[in-house]
Order: structure tokens, then sequence, then C-alpha cells
């Protein structure tokens, strides 16, 4: 009996024992399930249960200096799709057969996509109106459109190099797009809803909208009006020459701001895959050349600076120098004679430059080399800039000293030797180069102003304007003859050097040609660098192949900024050359037949964009000086007075009266908004955008500055 007893009493307690393993089991599992895992458990079911849509944000607008457009962003649909919809519907081949016609892509690709097991898939981005509207009409269960937006670019190819490409994603992919890619880019919006197991949206569920935040905008140091002018003397230089690349760069010398900028060969970014990658090369900043003579510049503010030398300095030049076992000729083993020092700058004398290499020595050069910012980047902001290469200091000969005062042996980038010879043309300061003036965000707030920045002091401004004063000597009476502009001051400085071959040594028979230009020299404004790599034909010299492109962009950008033209004080004004300049006239919704005639008039050549039948905008302004035979861009829109409801491009009314705004948007169906009184000063929707026959366009006017 007493064992029977026992073994119950065993039984219970082996029970109880198990009873309380399990309960603390499962009061582990459940501290486990809802304390430790709980949160990332209701994420995931969260997830499960939302259906999450990208909503994209618009990139920030990109402007020059004077608020012209240069990159926007325009809307466009997007496809994408529910899978679980699309199972549900049963549909999933009719639905992909359907997709595949009207995208014209591949069905299987369609298929796979649609039926995956996701809660969103893309299945194609950025799609035109025309397929957005039959996909609307179409009414394909799972599949639905959201807005997106895309980079365009309204000037073509204008400063692509500088704006660079944005991908589908909404990303800026290269140039400036790219260095302030966070800034321009915004911040993506979604929307949430909350459906079922079984796909369905759950009604009086949660449905929230997180709005996007649009990009900020960028407005550039760019000068729309001397970009298009640096851009058609560069194309001209480098189609006539046949030539492997080249650049152009203008700046102003006083605040580092770029102006111009450019390389070639060129693309076009709204339609980049048409042109080869490399075309997307910016010569300017991402790669060195040899620059041959114009980096003597550098090396005269040396020697000056160190009281070396001074204008009246003597030298004597036999054709050749011997340097340890060297010897170095000056171009074609020329003999200069006696000369002075102001006289071996415009003769280009590689002898007498070698001299001032050797008695400055190597310790002075590097210092001075390193002070004019050689052999390390700008910090300009645009990405991928070169660093240039220079002989490592302890490495460097005497043979290398000799070479490296003429030009040759280091290999700098164009953007280097602009800011370092601007320096020489401002006084004495090295600048920082920058492209953004300004970053206004979506409510055109400024969110940061960028100041001229001034890296450091590389000479005194006694050297720089000597300097200037003999450089202006090079362009009257030396190598530079081909960029003298009468009427204006012109200082420079004329560069031609072989090519370095992939192995080592130099080729034969290509050269890079350049010349680095300042104007007006005794107070520069302007400082103008153009490369011509590889030209073909003879003379390839940097005075006939580059000179007279910076002649031309020197000379209409200083008309175009009003500077005064410097006449001769021992003449009287009786006998003072008439000025060639002429008024650009107001095209502005002018047919184009009457936009020709009225250039034609004035001497003025015509280039035109777009097709249509009005103008909406020309490049540069109405009342701007040109010189006659110079070239206006104008940009043409579609439009039919028969035609109602159509579309109508917004018209660049800037400067215009009341009287005559009102006209123009009469003219094209559209309605004035006004406010204010005196010129137009601002208006919305912006030039150049496409709206609907009959919108209201707001017009801001101001009174006249007396």
């Amino acid at each position: 009996m007493q064992t029977t007893s026992l073994l119950v009493r065993k039984r219970i307690a082996a029970l109880f024992f198990l009873f309380t393993v399990g309960f603390f089991m499962l009061v582990g599992r459940i501290f486990w399930v809802q304390f430790v895992k709980g949160a990332d458990l209701s994420a995931k079911a969260t997830q499960n249960r939302m259906r999450d849509v990208p909503v994209e944000s618009k990139r920030g607008v990109i402007y020059d200096r004077n608020h012209r457009e240069l990159a926007i962003s325009i809307s466009t649909d997007s496809v994408y799709a529910i899978p679980a919809e699309v199972l549900r519907s049963n549909r999933q081949e009719e639905i992909a057969k359907k997709l595949a016609a009207t995208l014209e892509m591949d069905q299987d690709k369609i298929y796979a996509r649609i039926t995956r097991r996701s809660s969103f898939e893309w299945v194609k981005r950025q799609i035109d109106p025309a397929t957005a509207q039959k996909i609307r009409a179409m009414d394909l269960p799972g599949i639905d459109l959201t807005e997106e937006s895309r980079r365009f670019y309204p000037k073509g190819t204008l400063a692509s190099h500088v704006l660079g490409i944005s991908g589908t994603d909404n990303t800026g992919l290269e140039g400036i797009d790219n260095y302030y890619n966070k800034l321009v880019g915004g911040t993506k919006g979604r929307i949430i809803i909350e459906h079922d197991a079984t796909g369905a949206d759950i009604p009086e569920a949660m449905h929230k909208y997180i709005p996007p935040v649009d990009g900020a905008n960028l407005i550039l140091s760019l000068d729309e009006t001397i970009q298009y002018i640096t851009e058609r003397e560069l194309d001209k230089a480098f189609k006539e020459r046949q030539a492997a690349r080249a650049a152009a760069i203008v700046m102003d010398p006083k605040t580092g701001e770029i102006l111009a900028i450019t390389s070639r060969p060129t693309f076009d970014p709204n339609h980049y895959n048409d042109s080869p990658a490399q075309n997307r090369r910016n010569f300017a900043i991402n790669d060195a050349f040899e620059p041959g003579s114009t980096m003597k510049i550098t090396t005269a503010a040396m020697a000056m600076e160190e009281n070396i030398v001074n204008e009246q300095s003597r030298f004597y030049c036999p054709g050749h120098i011997k340097v340890g076992k060297e010897t170095i000729s000056c171009a074609g083993g020329k003999a200069h004679g006696e000369q002075t020092f102001a006289q071996i700058v415009e003769k280009s004398c590689n002898v007498g430059f070698v001299q001032l290499g050797l008695e400055l020595g190597i310790d002075k050069y590097y210092q001075y080399l390193n002070a004019f910012g050689f052999g390390r980047a700008t910090g300009i902001d645009l990405p991928g800039e070169a660093q240039g290469i220079t002989v490592p200091k302890s490495r460097c000969k005497q043979i290398d000293l000799a070479t490296m005062a003429f030009g040759q042996a280091n290999a700098v980038t164009p953007i280097q030797l602009v800011t370092a010879v601007s320096a020489v043309a401002n006084g004495g300061n090295l600048m920082k180069p920058h492209l953004v003036k300004e970053i206004v965000d979506s409510q055109g707030k400024i969110v940061q102003k960028f100041e001229p920045e001034v890296v450091r002091r590389v000479i005194s401004e006694k050297t720089a304007r000597d300097l200037c004063v003999i450089l202006e000597g090079e362009v009257t009476l030396g190598t530079g003859k081909n960029a003298f502009i009468e009427g204006y001051r012109v200082g420079g400085k004329t560069g031609t050097a072989q090519k370095i071959k992939p192995g080592g040594g130099y080729m034969a028979n290509e050269y890079v040609s350049s010349f680095i230009g300042l104007a007006p020299s005794d107070n520069p404004r302007l400082v103008c660098l153009i490369v011509v790599d590889a030209p073909k034909g003879y003379p390839y010299y940097g005075g006939t192949v580059a000179a007279p492109a910076a002649r031309e962009i020197l000379k209409d950008a200083l008309h175009y900024l009003d500077e005064p033209l410097r006449t001769d004080p021992n003449k009287a004004a009786s006998e003072a050359k008439p000025d060639n300049a002429v008024l650009v006239p107001d095209l502005v919704n002018l047919p184009l037949n009457e936009a020709l005639a009225s250039l034609n008039r004035r001497g003025l050549n015509a280039k035109v964009e777009g097709s249509g039948d009005l103008v909406w905008q020309q490049t540069p302004r109405a009342q701007s000086k040109l010189n006659k035979g110079s070239q206006v861009i104008i940009y043409l829109s579609p439009f039919s007075k028969d035609k109602e409801g159509g579309e109508v491009t917004v018209p660049d009314l800037q400067g215009k009266s009341l009287k005559e705004v009102a006209k123009i948007l009469a003219d094209l169906g559209l309605h004035l908004s006004p406010e204010g009184y005196g010129l137009s000063c601002d208006q919305s929707p912006r030039p150049g955008k496409v709206v609907s026959s009959g919108s209201n366009i707001k017009v801001k006017f101001q009174p006249i500055d007396r």
C-alpha cells in the first residue's frame, strides 16, 4: 500500500516538474517574442500589410548668374505594379502581353516582374505622355502610374560638362548635379496604404501620404551669354583644326568666379547615350597637359618677385643653351641676340627663361610652384578634378628645373593654369575658383552664399602690375599679336608644347596649342584660356590656333559687360574709330521670318534652336551690345493661332512694359495677372514652361531705377 502511495506521489511530482518546466518555457517564449523580438516582428507584420509607393522629389533648378534656367525638372509618368493585385486578378499573362506591346518591352521580363513576391515593382520609368495615356485607358488590375520628375536641359549642349547628367532614379551622375546631389536631389516622399492578406485595400484603414521635399536650387557663377560666346569660338577652333580635344575657361580674376567653362568634344545631356562616353569627360578639369610657354608667366612672376630681374634687365640668346650634358634651343633654333627681360617674354625666348629658372634655384622655384597651386587640386566644385603632375622635388635636377622654367616637365590642368594667371591679373592673390554663387531652397530662402575666397598671397601688387604691362607687350609686339583687340588693352601669353609619348619622350608631329589672355590689362576683368590638343595642319602654334579664339571671346565678352573702349588721348574725339557694336533687337514673340529679318538689318547672324513658329527666348537679351557679324541664339516654340486648347511655351517677359506683356500674352492666348507697375522683373510660370492655351501668367512689375 505504501509502495503504491509512494509511486503516485512520484508521478505527481514528475508531472508537476514537467508542468513547471513547460510553464517557464512558455513564459520565456512569450518574453522572447513580445519583448526581445517584438519590435522586429511588429515591423515585419506592418510591412506585410502595408503597400509603400515611392514619390520622387523634384531636383532643384540650376540657373546661371542672371537666373536663366540651365537645368530644370519636368514631370513624367512611371508605371508600377502591385504583384498581389495582379495575381489576385488571374489575368497576369494578359496584363504582361498588353504592357509589353504598349511599352515595347519583353513580355517574359514583364511577366516575371509583375508576379514577383514583393509588395511593389517598377515596370517602366519615365514614359512619354502618349504612352501614359494608353496605360491609363487599359485600366489593368494591379498596374498604376505615379508622377516622377526627370532632368531637362532647355539649352541643349550649352554648359553640358558643368551641368552633367542625372539618372532615372533622380540622382546626379556627373557634373555639378553630382557634386551637390544631396542638396539638389531633395528627399523622397511615400504613399502608404494598408491592405489585407489577399492584397485588397482595407476600407477606412491607414492611408498615409508623406510628401517629398524638393531639392535646393543652384545659382551658378556662369553667365549664359559669355558661356555661349566661349563655346561658339571654341567650336570654330576645334572643328577647323580637327583637334583631338579642346577646352576654354573664362574667369573673373578678382573673385575666382567661373563665367564660362567648356570642353570639346561635347554632348547633349538630354540624350547623353547618343554620344560616346568620352565626350562627357571635362578636359578643363579632368586632364593635365604640358603647358609650354604659357607657364612662362609664372616663371616671370617668380623672378620679378625675387628681384632677379626687372623690365630692363639684359639677356643674350645665341639660340641655344647648355645645361649639363643637354642642349636646350629656342623654337627653330632661332637666336634672339641682345634683348631685355620684356623682350624675352614677348619673343617667348626659351634660353632667357632657362637662365631665370637656374638663377631662382630649385628651392625657390618649388616654393612658388606650390604657392601658385600647381600639383594639387584647386577645389573647384566639380567632381573628378585632377591634381596635375609635378616633378618630385627630391628627384629634381638642374635639367628638370631648366625645362620647367619654360613650361615642360610638369603637367597642369587648364583650371590650375587659369587660376594661377588670375593671381597675376588681380594683384597677387590666388583665388579659389568656384561655380556656385548661391544655394536657394524651394521656398526661395538663401541656404548658402559663396563669397570670394583668397587662398594665399603669391606675389606683390607691384610685381603683378608690372608683369601685366609686360604681357600687354606680348600681344602688341610679340607672339600673341592675333589676340590684339583694337580699343582694349589685352595682355597674354601663347604656348606651343610637344605632346608626351605614352612610353616617354615627345611626339614629333603632335602639339598642344594654347593662349591665356587677360583684359583690360590695366585693370583685368577677365582671364581667358584656350587649349587645343593636337590641331591638324600648319601652323600649329598657340598664336595662330588659340589666340584668335581668345580674341573673339574677350572682345564680345567685354562688349557684353559694357567695358568702355580705351581711346588714344592724343586723338580728338571726332577722329576716334566708331564703335562697331550694335544693339540686339527684341525678338520675343516674333515669327521666325520677322526675327531673322530684324537681325539681318543690324548685321547680326542667327542660330535657331528648336522648331516652331514663334520666338520665346533669345540669347543675349534685347538691348545687349554685340559686334556686327556676331551670333544671336533664338529659341522657337510651336504655336498656331487657329488651334484652340493647344499647348504654348511661356515666353521670356523680363524687362518689358505692362502694355508689351499684355499684347504678347494675348497673342499667345494666355491671360495676364499683373502685380505692381513699371517693367517686368519676375514671372510664374518661368520662361520655357509648356502650358495650356488660356492659362494665367503671373507677372511682377517694378519701377524703373533712375
